[in-house]
């Protein structure tokens, strides 16, 4: 019997092991038409960076290692902040608004280095040893004048008290009537954001060792160019150019 003529055989199918799939049947789209309305000054609440800044961070440190090392085969490094707070120190007002822009401030930054090192150990054809160690920093930095791409804004509470003389003698104070104005500003809030972390370091066991010799501390000098970007939420407008726009007098009681 020619072999052309035998019925094929059955390949055995592929188990999918588990894995469930469907095929996917397309679907119509069309353009969704829209009606621009024209806005003759349109006004804006968004983020406005206030600086941009690289701060020099130098620390040192030692971290322990267990089992001792022989050997650094590799580090690697990450910075994770804790804190970019703004701190104003100097102001100047904005008209008659009761808003001032900052002129002066201090940057506080804050945070940790995390470190995974990676070395070998005593034991010969050892695995690898893997130590991750955080390294804390803290620091401040001045901004003044040109520092600020921005400036910030922040507007002040204020607490008004008003006294009255005694209506029968006209002699003395009265002391059981008092008339009270408190306005109360709230603020948004100045923020950072971690740009770039470029880093300098020197390791070495601060104790000198023989040859494949043994070290249980690693001593490491770090200088440390943290970039970050101070933001606040602010008011613009919008038109020939940007402009920031802040309240008029909102009820302050002034002479």
């Amino acid at each position: 019997m020619d072999d052309s003529c035998k019925p094929a055989k059955n390949h055995k199918q592929a188990e999918d092991h588990g894995v469930k799939s469907q095929q996917q049947i397309p679907v119509t789209d069309a353009t969704v038409l829209v009606t621009p309305t024209p806005l003759t000054t349109p006004t804006f609440k968004i983020p406005i960076v206030l600086a941009e800044r690289t701060l020099q961070i130098v620390v040192e440190s030692d971290i322990s290692l267990y089992p001792p090392a022989t050997e650094i085969k590799r580090v690697k490094k990450h910075v994770f902040l804790d804190q970019v707070k703004l701190v104003p120190t100097a102001f100047a007002p904005i008209g008659t608004t009761g808003y001032f822009t900052v002129t002066s401030a201090k940057l506080f930054v804050g945070g940790h280095i995390r470190k995974n090192i990676e070395y070998a150990s005593a034991d010969y054809n050892a695995p690898l040893q893997d130590r991750i160690a955080n390294v804390r920093f803290t620091g401040f930095a001045e901004l003044t004048g040109a520092d600020f791409l921005n400036p910030p804004i922040f507007g002040f509470s204020a607490n008004e008290e008003a006294n009255f003389v005694s209506e029968k003698t006209q002699m003395d104070a009265r002391l059981d009537k008092y008339f009270f104005q408190n306005l109360v500003r709230y603020n948004e809030q100045p923020y950072g954001e971690l740009v770039a972390a470029n880093f300098f370091e020197l390791d070495f066991s601060p104790h000198s060792t023989y040859h494949d010799g043994s070290f249980h501390t690693l001593r490491e000098k770090i200088v440390l160019d943290l970039t970050v970007k101070v933001l606040q939420v602010q008011q613009i407008q919008a038109g020939a150019g940007l402009s920031t726009v802040v309240p008029t007098n909102l009820g302050i009681i002034t002479p």
